[in-house]
């Protein structure tokens, strides 16, 4: 987990100092077709695992929750900071 971050905040921080580069623009237009290739490796592997495939009414109902329950959490944190910044920004 620590190595994952410390990759990104690596990429970040070269990202930064590269961001005036030429070239550097063109990496902007690639991120969109690599991040579909991983998603379509990922589908090849979950495809070819015979237990998950198996097991996928268990897996996809855990799934299902999970999800309904992150984005119930995304909008009531997202709510709850919208409501704190604009009580902050009407009493000055």
């Amino acid at each position: 987990m620590f190595r994952i971050l410390f990759l990104l905040f690596l990429g970040i921080g070269i990202g930064y100092l590269m961001r005036n580069l030429r070239g550097i623009r063109h990496v902007e237009k690639t991120t969109r077709l690599t991040i579909f290739a991983l998603l379509f490796v990922f589908g090849i592997t979950i495809g070819s695992n015979h237990s998950l495939l198996n097991n996928i009414a268990y897996y996809g109902w855990q799934a299902v929750v999970i999800a309904v329950f992150g984005i119930v959490g995304s909008f009531g944190a997202s709510y709850l900071f919208n409501r704190v910044l604009t009580r902050k920004g009407k009493q000055k």
